[in-house]
């Protein structure tokens, strides 16, 4: 038989099968120890009779070998009483009366019964047309001497107390069933509306958008000294992690969506005028200096637009996880080769290197290191204004195994506070303030190619700015 799938109905029969288990047992136990202390008493009774019955009259008396016990004194009514002999047996029954009338003889079918029980001891056996009996035997001179008592009212004592178990063990169980079905339900009435909360939030449409898990566990309900507690914290842990993974996801579909529209706009100004400058050069097919300068504007917007199109397509490859090469980069020589080319590309700045006499190497992808300096010192000459000193430091680790540092650093405006916080985000652009250079533009990607990069190497960046102190901070492994 199969159980309820209910934990209700399972713990309550649970509940009900130990009752009844525990008055099964107590009944069998009193039930043994009342037929046990009946019994013994009864045993006592036969002793006495047969006592009695010694003491009146002696094994076998040759006037009484066919004539019967004769008048046996202070015996109960239905004691037993038998003679039996190599030469005769005889035996009778006391019953209501007195004289030959309160006796009944036992048949000989009763006596060979009675003389198949051994000497010496009190046994219980059936006695034809008479019923059960207690009889305790002795044996002198090969003749024994039996008596015995019925066992009438210890068994009818036994069937009346057996009866009073069975009532009462039948009442204590359906009571049990009652109080135990009404404690279970209480106590699992929190569980219940753990899994009310459960089935609400269940029922959320979570597919898409901005989605808010408000639903949660009762603070009463979420005691961990409890197993309902344990249950409602996991669960109001649990939401509090889906709402974080839904929120995050919305975030990253917004993102997405940004990103797409903004590439798109990107994409669109070029190739915008690579049309307008061939539409241009198809009229005025005739004309050498028109010509000339539509085929280098379309070359320039073609140059800008596929630099985009690679960065956006590095950026897609380290978001996937593609792993970069591993090698042991010179930083001390990248950094003097980059600032050597930001000299060149921005004569106008004052650049500076700050750098230790040993040797600073960091493991990584030199190539992609390379484009992480050149973008910052990008960034720094196209949003400070001519005349702004950019220094430009390593600093190797501290202790054995530590990161190898590098800084860049401006006495430039610096960011604003509003920009500060997404000034890694992608087609992020500085505000006026960071305008000031000979050079405006860019695509917005550079800062944020700066943090992928970094984090593809296992290494951290970080950006603190204030009017006339703006740096980054990169730390790679050594």
């Amino acid at each position: 038989m199969r159980l309820p799938h209910s934990l209700t109905a399972r713990l309550t029969i649970t509940a009900v099968a130990l009752v009844a288990v525990v008055s099964v047992l107590l009944g069998g136990l009193t039930t043994l120890a009342m037929r046990s202390n009946l019994t013994d008493q009864l045993d006592r009774e036969v002793k006495a009779s047969l006592q009695r019955a010694v003491n009146v009259r002696p094994p076998m008396p040759p006037a009484d070998r066919n004539g019967g016990f004769g008048d046996m004194p202070r015996q109960q009514v239905g004691s037993l009483q038998a003679l039996i002999g190599d030469d005769a047996s005889f035996g009778q029954v006391l019953e209501e009366g007195s004289g030959e009338r309160g006796r009944e003889q036992l048949s000989s079918t009763a006596l060979n019964r009675l003389a198949e029980l051994p000497a010496g001891k009190i046994s219980t056996v059936e006695v034809p047309g008479h019923g059960r009996y207690r009889v305790a035997v002795v044996e002198s001179d090969g003749v024994r001497l039996l008596a015995g008592l019925p066992t009438d009212e210890v068994d009818q004592s036994l069937e009346s107390l057996l009866w009073s178990e069975i009532l009462l063990g039948l009442g204590a169980t359906a009571l049990a069933g009652l109080v135990a079905s009404l404690l279970v339900r209480r106590q699992l009435r929190p569980l219940r509306e753990v899994a009310a909360t459960a089935h609400e939030v269940a029922a959320l449409p979570l597919a898409s958008g901005e989605i808010a898990v408000h639903p949660r566990v009762d603070d009463r309900l979420t005691d961990e000294k409890t197993e309902v507690g344990q249950v409602g914290a996991a669960l109001n842990t649990l939401l509090s992690h889906v709402e974080e993974s839904l929120a995050a996801r919305h975030r990253s579909e917004q993102q997405v969506r940004q990103f797409v529209a903004d590439a798109s706009h990107e994409l669109r100004t070029p190739l915008a005028t690579i049309k307008g400058y061939a539409e241009l050069s198809r009229r005025a097919p005739t004309d050498p200096t028109t010509t000339t300068a539509a085929l280098d504007k379309v070359e320039t917007e073609a140059a800008r637009m596929s630099g985009l199109v690679e960065d956006l397509l590095l950026l897609a490859r380290l978001d996937a996880g593609r792993p970069l090469e591993t090698g042991t980069v010179d930083v001390t020589r990248l950094l003097l080769e980059s600032v050597s080319d930001a000299r060149v590309l921005g004569p106008e700045h004052r650049w500076q290197l700050d750098l230790p006499q040993d040797v600073v190497e960091a493991a990584g992808d030199e190539e992609r290191l390379r484009q992480v300096v050149r973008n910052l010192l990008e960034n720094a000459r196209r949003h400070t204004p001519p005349g702004t000193t950019i220094d430009v430091g390593a600093r190797p680790p501290v202790i054995a195994g530590g990161p190898v540092t590098i800084t860049v650093t401006d006495d430039g405006p610096g960011f604003s506070e509003e920009l500060l916080p997404s000034a890694f985000e992608r087609f992020t652009r500085g505000d006026a303030a960071r305008h000031r250079g000979t050079d405006p533009g860019g695509s917005g990607l550079g800062l944020s190619l700066v943090r992928a990069i970094v984090e593809a190497h296992g290494g951290a960046v970080a950006l603190s700015s204030r009017p006339g102190q703006t740096r980054f901070t990169i730390r790679l492994p050594s």
